[in-house]
């Protein structure tokens, strides 16, 4: 067992988000605490870098300077190869609203004609301790885009991307499935390796 919990909090209001890493995290020795819990909604970040690192950082940065715990902030990007990387870092806002719905809508229109349809997720997550240092992690899914929506879970562009080897898309998995070998997953599972080697002298067998 773990003689103490290292409290993080995770820098998202998004609910879905919040579940998704809280479920991989379940077994960390940590304590996953939301913006909401250090009294820290009203922080809204500009997420104006053309980077999904370099946002990654702007959303963790801007917490860790208003507390003194732990913070880990990630950004998640949908990069299409026919549309050479599009929607990439402006996924979340590709139809120019926070509206998963049309997100879709405009990919899905943009791809109309186009037969190479593969694409690939990819997450980026900025964990700066309480002491100030900060670490990468990343994690990559690829797969394609379907021509139209397939399964009603999920969220984002989950019920139109198709991973690579599966013929289900994102929105057809459960979570549990779905964490098994999504981006955010990837990227957290090596944020959870390094976690446990920095706990490894603090764990009792």
């Amino acid at each position: 067992m773990l003689l103490d919990k290292e409290k993080i909090v995770l820098s998202s209001d998004n609910e879905h988000k919040i579940t998704e890493i809280k479920e991989i995290l379940k077994d960390l020795p940590v304590e996953i605490i939301s913006k909401k819990d250090v009294n820290l909604s009203n922080i809204n970040v500009d997420e104006n870098l053309d980077t999904l690192e370099g946002n990654a950082h702007l959303k963790a940065s801007a917490i860790k300077d208003k507390c003194a715990y732990s913070v880990i902030a990630d950004d998640t990007g949908l990069f299409v190869n026919a549309l050479n990387g599009e929607p990439g870092v402006h996924s979340a806002r590709y139809a120019k609203s926070h509206d998963d719905v049309e997100n879709r809508k405009l990919l899905i229109k943009n791809l109309r004609d186009e037969k190479d349809r593969r694409a690939y997720f990819k997450t980026v997550i900025v964990y700066i301790d309480s002491i100030g240092e900060e670490h990468i992690f990343e994690g990559i899914c690829k797969g394609e885009i379907t021509e139209k929506e397939i399964g009603n879970g999920g969220f984002g562009y989950d019920s139109i991307f198709l991973p690579k080897g599966f013929n289900r898309t994102f929105g057809e998995m459960s979570s549990d499935e779905k964490n098994l070998i999504s981006h955010r997953s990837e990227a957290i599972k090596k944020f959870k390796d390094f976690l446990m080697k920095k706990y490894s002298d603090k764990i009792i067998y």
